[in-house]
């Protein structure tokens, strides 16, 4: 199969352990001696309408890779997901 850097940009990569969209490809790195790639790059998501940048990225390693397709990757990498720090409700107290 042969395939351009050009055409990994277009491709939206999905997780199949949980379904999410991780984004578009960004980047490759790969070795340079033997011109193997060994990961994808992927940008992380914008924070707070892209007014304070974007959040890590995720590097994706080849092995993590099942299924290229004409517009997705397909990839089975299990992230740590991140809660959201919920508030307590505070119960208002009656003065009687």
């Amino acid at each position: 199969m042969n395939c351009r850097f050009a055409d990994f940009r277009c491709k939206e990569v999905i997780n199949i352990c949980d379904g999410c969209r991780l984004g578009y490809v960004g980047d490759v790195e790969c070795r340079l001696p033997d011109g193997q790639l060994t990961a994808l790059i992927i940008p992380g998501p914008y924070r707070f309408f892209g007014l304070f940048g974007r959040g890590e990225e995720y590097c994706i390693p080849w092995e993590c890779i099942k299924q290229i397709g004409d517009d997705i990757i397909l990839i089975d990498k299990p992230f740590p997901r991140q809660e959201i720090p919920r508030r307590e409700h505070r119960t208002r107290r009656r003065r009687y």
